[in-house]
């Protein structure tokens, strides 16, 4: 544990001063868990109550020291959570091969059975936690598929194992075109519904979602007030920084990845409402899921950007709710496709 002298070391705080910040009582861990408002505080109570005249370096030092040893601190706790990670990603890796791979020969078909169910648990804790698939177990080989199923094969019956393959195919979340262009799994955690419909079943519908967007709106400005509170800088969009915050309040179904693929959606919701609900009642109509809805939102929004000399990131800028979002890449990507189309 570092002393008051450590602390302030380097940050030209007179021994005389440290003296008198000792006499009242303080210790590093005290300084390091005030605001910055406290510091200031402090900075007064030593000027005014102690009669102890500061130099103008010294203020700015105790404020400074005090602001690098919270900025230690964090990236110290930062760093040993990583390594936690990293030593237990390991020590999976170690584990997986030898629980996957057990010995089956010579085990009578009880013991077979009791195995199986073994080995399910352990793939069950080896699969991500929102996995919600059942996992299949069969009577001879073992495989760990690229969607994270575990299959076995009867090379017996050849009918089963075509059934087998049908039904694990429909078992595979769609695939879809992430904003980065590759083709990554997503299953889709919405149903399409018109306006001021409730969805039914275990999704929700497109009332909710753009509800979690008005959450954030206020979220970040919770976390802009904290911000001011600290002396920090305050955020202006919705960042990394808005979903910790999310996170850390119990919002944690506000995720950077969800919001970030429907930010459109909600775009050509707050840009155009009437048109938004008018592909929102096709959509239903025609039974489509989320994910081609999802893909027609983009052409009003072209549309939009031409009608606005390609100016789309005005569009959100000039928004009061979409002023808070970075426009998405996929969105710019097709702007300036359809304006290379339109000049040629």
């Amino acid at each position: 544990m570092k002393s008051l002298e450590e602390l302030f070391k380097d940050y030209g705080v007179r021994y005389s001063t440290l003296a008198k910040m000792s006499e009242m009582g303080f210790t590093v861990n005290t300084l390091v868990n005030m605001t910055e408002q406290e510091l200031e505080d402090l900075v007064m109570v030593i000027l005014e109550s102690c009669q102890v005249q500061l130099l103008v370096g010294e203020k700015y030092g105790i404020k400074s020291a005090v602001r690098a040893e919270k900025k230690r601190v964090d990236e110290e706790c930062e760093r040993l959570r990583l390594d936690m990670f990293s030593k237990a990603a390991r020590k999976r890796k170690i584990d997986e091969p030898a629980a996957l791979l057990a010995p089956k020969e010579g085990v009578a078909k009880e013991s077979h059975r009791d195995d199986s169910i073994i080995l399910t648990d352990t793939v069950n804790s080896i699969l991500p936690l929102n996995f919600k698939e059942p996992l299949l177990i069969g009577q001879d080989s073992v495989h760990l598929g690229a969607c994270g199923l575990v299959s076995q094969s009867d090379p017996g019956s050849d009918s089963e194992g075509r059934k087998f393959s049908k039904k694990q195919q429909k078992r595979r979340p769609s695939m879809e075109t992430g904003e980065d262009g590759e083709d990554r799994p997503r299953e889709h955690p919405f149903i399409v519904t018109e306006p001021g419909e409730l969805a039914r079943g275990k999704k929700n519908g497109l009332d909710y979602l753009f509800d979690l967007y008005e959450q954030c709106g206020r979220l970040l400005q919770e976390v802009q007030r904290i911000s001011k509170e600290r002396g920090e800088k305050c955020p202006t969009k919705v960042t990394n920084q808005v979903f910790r915050h999310a996170k850390h309040n119990g919002c944690g179904y506000i995720n950077k990845p969800k919001m970030r693929h429907y930010v459109h959606c909600y775009a050509l919701h707050c840009l155009d409402t009437e048109q938004s609900n008018n592909l929102r009642r096709l959509y239903k109509e025609r039974g489509e899921n989320v994910g081609a809805w999802r893909q027609a939102c983009y052409h009003p929004l072209v549309a939009m950007a031409r009608e606005n000399d390609w100016d789309i990131e005005g569009l959100f800028t000039r928004n009061e709710k979409l002023r808070i979002w970075y426009v998405p890449t996929k969105l710019r990507q097709l702007c300036h496709s359809e304006k290379s189309r339109d000049s040629e």
